[in-house]
């Protein structure tokens, strides 16, 4: 299994209030050249590392929220992935803070804003490495049988899988989040594939890969490379239809989509998801799903004995 993925960050004010850069105010922001260049010392000191550490760096860009940020690097194998991604977010957040700032890969820090996703491109090769057996020209979207049966795996279990890929309270204030101040969350929240459409949960931009584009910035980067896995395999092993491809705009016409299952609203929910699907927590391990469960139900019942301001702005005159 090979995988690349996309980590966003915002680069914020050390007290974690505001974005760092007080001209970032564009309303759609993404790619803004200037952007990039007020914050190039940041930007290009760590592209630079990852050159020397040999990952292949090839792409960093301005990303839709304002003080957002993503850089890239190539795809390799999912452990090596895993390693990188968590390495990756420790250099992000040292290096930001060498500069005075403060570096944050928090799914949801803004309201009205973009959040960070971190979107993972699946791929399945032979043993040598040589030969994507996800690739078939001859099929829908170049995608094999069995990269079909390993997408098929992903949306049968998305709903469980939430819980691993969306791991936090604030989690779930992406995937369900009304519309941006840009005009589109690029977050997703129904059950939904299709070819080169952002849009989607998942996405086919070209032969022998697909985009996973629920995961978000909070996941762990071990938890999501084996999550993916498991319900792939699983997919596999039962021949996993993935079901109808919509080509239209999910943000515009996504209320036309019928019998798509919708995405949890909340952790909570994630993780009643996730109990119930056997396979999956069996795939990770019933010592590990076990544990996982006890503490997100912990962390959700912290979450919920908290109260907050929106509580006393709306209730306290009853």
């Amino acid at each position: 299994v090979k995988t690349g993925g996309e980590a966003e960050f915002f680069l914020i004010s050390p007290d974690g209030k505001t974005i760092s850069d007080e001209y970032d105010t564009a309303s759609k922001p993404c790619y803004d050249q200037q952007a990039v260049m007020r914050r190039y010392d940041v930007i290009a000191e760590i592209c630079d590392h990852m050159l020397a550490l040999g990952w292949g760096a090839y792409q960093n860009d301005h990303e839709d929220a304002n003080g957002q940020f993503e850089m890239n690097w190539a795809f390799d194998d999912a452990l090596a992935t895993a390693d990188k991604h968590s390495f990756f977010k420790f250099m992000v957040k040292s290096i930001a803070e060498k500069h005075g700032l403060r570096a944050t890969f928090m799914p949801k820090p803004f309201q009205g804003l973009t959040g960070n996703g971190c979107h993972a491109h699946i791929s399945v090769w032979d043993k040598s490495g040589k030969t994507n057996v996800f690739a078939d020209k001859s099929m829908e979207l170049g995608l094999s049988a069995k990269g079909r049966n390993f997408l098929g795996g992903i949306m049968k279990h998305a709903s469980a899988l939430a819980a691993i890929t969306n791991p936090t309270v604030n989690s779930y204030k992406r995937i369900n989040a009304p519309r941006t101040i840009s005009g589109a969350t690029w977050a997703p929240n129904t059950v939904t594939w299709t070819g080169n459409n952002r849009t989607h949960m998942v996405r086919v931009p070209g032969p022998g890969r697909f985009e996973l584009r629920l995961p978000d910035g909070a996941a762990n980067p071990y938890l999501l490379q084996a999550v993916i896995i498991a319900a792939g395999l699983d997919g596999i092993r039962s021949k996993a239809d993935p079901g109808k491809r919509y080509d239209i705009d999910m943000y515009q016409h996504g209320h036309t989509v019928k019998g798509a299952p919708k995405l949890p609203l909340n952790l909570l929910d994630a993780l009643r998801e996730f109990d119930k699907d056997k396979s999956l927590k069996a795939a990770l391990g019933e010592e590990f799903s076990s544990a996982y469960l006890k503490l997100k139900h912990q962390e959700w019942n912290s979450y919920a004995s908290h109260f907050t301001q929106w509580e006393r702005d709306h209730t306290l005159d009853i």
